[in-house]
């Protein structure tokens, strides 16, 4: 079984990807402190990535594939990023074997298409705002605090978009800290949930069209955050608890550029009803792509998406649901 997903971008504060301040979800293209301000964690890591030159006018997105620089398994606690100006957002994905080599840097096949059952792309950690923090939530109801699992040396890579829009080429690159606990602390593992549509078709001249699909969460799950990712053509997406008939909405937004996120950040956490959510993003195909059926896919000038992003615990793993299926 194979995937093309491709995403352009999501998570949010925290998580959420293209929405909320962090972790998730972001913010635009405010000026950013330059790498070097951020100093690695005490205990953790911290990646770079090298810099790319950006043509005036230009928007392209990059991969940076590296492996994490920590040589013992560590449990993250909080994310710290920053990103240059001309950066629209960064995804940090892990993957269980290198897609590329490390240290390749390629705007070729950048994204999540292709990819295999056996090595999807794990999401770990997503911003779109020039500086993002993401502390993850201190109690998890019975005394511990949430952590993220990352192994020693493991494969992964950011996707970065990025829109120069100025009129003179800019030098850009992403700073990521990954602050751990100390390797005696007890926590609760905790890791992103992610949704795709993958089967966005949107009629030229589209108005008002809903693409809707329901996904299994993991029994029992606890989430503390919640958002949504879309491209240009949303107008609204939505995020309910239960079936396509539910009233109750965990996480709603009018901005697909900014969705912001809604964050659970101590008991009690959010559960959805039935292990079961629904995710809808409604368009309106009436800007530069109104005369063409617009399609899911990686580019956020001429594609779309539809995602419902989020963290849930206990978690060993993160989690994709595609096309309602979750993916074991």
């Amino acid at each position: 079984m194979r995937y093309s997903l491709g995403f352009a971008f999501v998570l949010v504060t925290a998580l959420a990807a293209c929405g909320g301040d962090s972790g998730g979800g972001g913010g635009d293209d405010t000026t950013a402190p330059d790498a070097a301000v951020i100093a690695p964690p005490a205990r953790g890591f911290q990646v770079i990535s090298p810099d790319i030159t950006i043509m005036a006018g230009q928007e392209i997105t990059y991969c940076y594939y590296f492996k994490t620089p920590n040589t013992e398994n560590m449990v993250i606690k909080k994310w710290v990023s920053d990103m240059t100006p001309g950066s629209h957002h960064m995804i940090m994905f892990s993957t269980t074997t290198e897609q590329q080599p490390a240290g390749t840097i390629t705007a070729s096949g950048c994204g999540v298409g292709g990819a295999s059952a056996a090595n999807i792309p794990a999401w770990i950690f997503a911003s779109q705002t020039a500086h993002a923090e993401l502390a993850l939530p201190t109690d998890d109801g019975a005394g511990k605090p949430l952590g993220q699992e990352i192994k020693a040396g493991t494969p992964a890579y950011f996707q970065m978009h990025y829109l120069n829009a100025t009129d003179a080429d800019i030098k850009v690159h992403v700073t990521v800290n990954a602050e751990a606990y100390e390797a005696t602390d007890a926590y609760t593992p905790t890791a992103p949930y992610i949704t795709f549509n993958g089967n966005i078709s949107i009629p030229p001249g589209g108005v008002g069209v809903a693409q809707t699909q329901t996904c299994n969460t993991p029994p029992g799950a606890k989430f503390w955050m919640m958002s949504t990712h879309a491209h240009k053509q949303a107008v609204k997406t939505e995020v309910k608890n239960g079936m396509p008939t539910s009233t109750d909405v965990a996480f709603s937004s009018t901005d697909w550029e900014h969705p912001g996120a809604k964050a659970w950040m101590a008991t009690p956490f959010y559960t959805f009803t039935g292990d079961k959510l629904t995710y809808t993003c409604t368009y309106d195909n009436t800007g530069s792509n109104a005369a063409r059926t617009v399609k899911t896919g990686d580019s956020a000038v001429t594609d779309e998406m539809c995602m419902a992003t989020g963290y849930y615990f206990p978690a060993p793993k993160s989690r994709l649901c595609y096309n309602n299926f979750l993916v074991p």
